[in-house]
């Protein structure tokens, strides 16, 4: 069966694009054809400008979907622009369905994100006229973004009640973990599958090699030097800080790791601590700042390094300039931070686990209700936080924080607990024995639950349940 994976982004390092790649490649190893559709312009097999997110234009949409109507005169000026839109998705949409002979598509977080109103409703009208099988990959939903608590107007309400998710016998509803389960039953009355995110534990073990030889040395990170890996973008609700912090508890303590490390290197005063971070910016000044200062308030250097990171490595001939893998990042670190408060599942922690680090983790709602019952080690910065400066504690539910939004202002935790996972890691970066011993236990958890042979068996429940319907 031909099948068209769709997004409007594809070959970066957002967890949507790194699952889309992960169910092309178990989809092939099923019999299928895969392609990609998306408004990325080079990546993928078919480009559809108006799926672009990082377009002026798509931005646009969703400011004047959930503030005010700055680009239009008024609502049915912008219902207009976007039904117009809508019919141009729909004929660019039905031309690749046509010549590729499509039978299936998976829409990810097309019809469930909020954003970009005419992609929804143009896919499910070409969905509905060709009677195509449309598994919905939803990884986030609009009613998780605070800023979409408030349509600009009655069409953009009725959009949303309609379209995301749509619902009918071509519809079939994937999401990636049990709270979005239950809340989109709760909220829409609609039954869905989870499907968490995978990776390949049957894939060569990410090592030193000929290409990533030079990484530290070009990054300014010598041989002995401890490497802190924070992988994920930068992003206020990834709670930086909180690992900044952490590391600067480790860093007071730093005699404590002198002498010989978990895998036989020596460090000593005049090696260093660094906490590196490949990772997109998709942050304001203000968080970037923000974390600068946190930094220098716990003297911590920090290596931005997003310049030199690519979905793919690559090398241009002519000047030999290098853009390593998110791959090569891992193979140069020591440990992971990984203290996000709020996280639709964890493709940073699956990659941690492959990787064969230990992690310092935040324990989000999502890793409680869908992670923790595996059974994983890691060093815990616990489960509640407060903003920064205040007394009032968030409790991490089942259902997210309370009010299940992300605080306006920045977050902390008790320090006693950042002082303990400090302590926690100082035992871990020096004890051979007991490094491995995580590692290695929770790389086999990872590899029985939630490898690609895993995904593959339950993608063909999905289908054979889509096709049945």
């Amino acid at each position: 069966m031909k099948i068209a994976l769709a997004h409007f982004r594809v070959g970066e390092t957002d967890g949507v694009s790194l699952e889309m790649e992960k169910w092309r490649h178990v989809f092939e190893q099923m019999g299928h054809e895969v392609i990609f559709i998306s408004g990325t312009k080079d990546y993928g097999d078919y480009y559809i400008e108006e799926l672009d997110l990082h377009s002026h234009r798509f931005k646009n949409w969703e400011y004047n979907s959930y503030n005010d109507f700055r680009d239009y005169e008024n609502c049915e000026d912008f219902k207009d622009d976007i039904l117009k839109t809508a019919t141009v998705i729909e004929e660019k949409l039905d031309d690749i369905v046509l010549k590729e002979n499509i039978k299936a598509i998976v829409p990810n977080n097309i019809f469930s994100l909020g954003t970009g109103l005419p992609c929804a409703i143009g896919f499910a009208n070409e969905i509905v006229k060709r009677n195509l099988i449309s598994i919905n990959h939803n990884h986030d939903f609009y009613w998780e973004r605070p800023h979409m608590s408030k349509p600009s107007c009655t069409f953009v309400r009725d959009t949303l009640d309609k379209y995301y998710p749509p619902i009918g016998d071509n519809f079939s509803q994937v999401v990636i973990n049990r709270i979005a389960q239950a809340d989109l039953l709760k909220r829409k009355n609609v039954d869905s599958t989870v499907v968490p995110n995978v990776f390949d534990f049957q894939a060569k073990e990410w090592v030193r090699d000929e290409f990533n030889a030079d990484l530290r040395e070009k990054l300014g990170i010598g041989e002995n030097d401890i490497v802190f890996l924070q992988a994920t973008r930068v992003a206020a609700r990834k709670a930086i800080e909180l690992g900044i912090e952490t590391i600067g508890e480790i860093k007071k303590r730093k005699e404590q790791l002198y002498g010989t490390l978990y895998d036989g290197r020596p460090f000593g005063p005049e090696d260093k601590i660094f906490l590196f971070m490949p990772g997109l910016i998709e942050t304001d000044d203000d968080y970037l700042n923000f974390l600068k200062k946190v930094a220098r308030d716990e003297e911590v250097e920090i290596i931005w390094a997003d310049r030199l990171f690519a979905a793919k490595r690559s090398e241009d001939p002519d000047t030999n300039e290098k853009k390593y893998s998110l791959w090569d990042a891992y193979v140069i670190a020591d440990m992971i931070t990984y203290p996000s408060i709020l996280e639709g599942w964890g493709n940073q922690y699956l990659e941690g686990l492959f990787a064969k680090k230990p992690m310092i983790i935040f324990e989000y709602p999502v890793f409680k209700t869908d992670i923790m019952p595996y059974g994983f080690k890691n060093v815990s910065l616990g489960h509640t936080f407060r903003k920064r400066g205040e007394e009032e504690e968030f409790v991490q539910t089942d259902e997210g924080t309370i009010k299940n939004e992300i605080p306006n202002d920045y977050v902390e935790i008790d320090r006693n607990r950042i002082i303990k996972a400090a302590e926690e890691s100082i035992d871990i970066l020096k004890d051979p024995e007991l490094y491995d011993s995580i590692v290695e236990k929770n790389f086999e958890i990872a590899r029985e639950k939630l490898s690609y042979n895993a995904l593959g068996r339950t993608l063909k429940k999905v289908i054979k349940k889509a096709l049945d319907q």
